[in-house]
């Protein structure tokens, strides 16, 4: 009887000690960590999500399970991670679009520092250009300021209202004086088919989802959104090059739910910076989406989204106003 209960207890403690260890935060990751994105596949977050996680099973030995949540502008797909545990099974993988222009559009109710724990910003999306289609004969941001100031509201830049691409245009229209008459037309796709049949005269898009349309001539690249010219995008000239101060760069960001240990956090913004010291992955982002190497450690990464989110607001109302037209 006496060995028995021994072999119970013994048995108990070690149960406990295996569980500890699984919940060790310095062990982490011990098991397949879900990767929560916002955006459908193919695309440019799902693409940098993909790639990190390739390098990530490299370097830590454990699995990232990409899944991808379409819908509501991003919001049921941050709600996942939002509500999950703050063990570091799960996080997000997404952008300012959702985190930040979410907030500002009233699609959520919450910032993204009170919604999660940020980690990192893991690259930044410096391939963004507005392109015009061929037959709206625009070719550079003078031509378009020129030809809304001239017909206030016919020129039609297509978007999603109320998420990313619309606050492009609405920060672009004001940095310029002008009007644009803003249309929804869908997601990244879906604007690239309106730009080739005539049904909208400019848009904002990942320059790698359309430079073999600009190198046919079919599209044009009117601007990249760069602060500094982005060298990968060739001759294209930012917007401040050609007379107008505006720039847009587009942060990705790594965030897991509230409440998960700042050790987690550190071990995969420290992961994260080693993978982007990895020349395949240099390679990688800029052969697919002309996308060069940009990285912000934690404290960083805060700062810069809280400056953009403050940015963001002042056109709060904007926003709003155009999603209600």
């Amino acid at each position: 009887m006496k060995t028995a209960i021994r072999l119970t207890l013994i048995a108990a403690a070690l149960s406990l000690t295996s569980t500890a260890f699984a919940s060790d935060p310095a062990k982490w990751p011990t098991k397949p960590v879900q990767v929560i994105v916002p955006a459908g596949a193919g695309g440019d977050t799902d693409f940098n999500a993909r790639t990190m996680a390739r390098y990530f099973t490299e370097i830590t030995g454990k699995p990232m399970v990409i899944t991808n949540i379409n819908g509501g502008g991003g919001t049921i797909a941050m709600a996942q991670v939002k509500n999950g545990a703050p063990d570091g099974s799960i996080l997000l993988f997404g952008h300012t679009g959702q985190l930040i222009v979410n907030e500002v559009s009233g699609l959520v109710d919450y910032s993204f520092e009170q919604g999660f724990d940020v980690a990192c910003i893991p690259a930044v999306d410096k391939g963004i250009v507005l392109v015009s289609g061929k037959e709206s004969g625009l070719k550079t941001v003078t031509e378009v300021v020129e030809k809304a100031k001239a017909a206030p509201n016919t020129v039609v830049y297509g978007t999603e209202l109320g998420g990313y691409s619309h606050l492009q245009g609405l920060m672009f229209q004001r940095r310029a004086g002008i009007e644009l008459k803003m249309v929804d037309t869908g997601s990244a796709s879906d604007k690239i088919t309106s730009l080739l049949g005539g049904r909208i005269a400019l848009s904002s898009i990942t320059y790698g989802a359309v430079q073999d349309y600009v190198k046919t001539g079919d599209l044009n690249a009117v601007a990249q959104y760069s602060a500094e010219p982005n060298p990968l995008l060739g001759d294209i000239k930012t917007f401040k090059e050609q007379g107008v101060k505006f720039d847009m760069e587009k942060p990705y960001i790594i965030a897991f739910p509230k409440g998960t240990s700042p050790i987690i956090i550190k071990k995969m913004a420290d992961v994260m910076k080693q993978i982007t010291e990895k020349p395949d992955y240099a390679k990688a982002l800029e052969q697919s989406f002309k996308q060069p190497v940009t990285y912000y450690g934690t404290e960083e990464a805060i700062k810069l989204l809280t400056q953009i989110r403050t940015e963001f607001m002042e056109y709060k109302d904007l926003l709003h106003q155009s999603d209600k037209k």
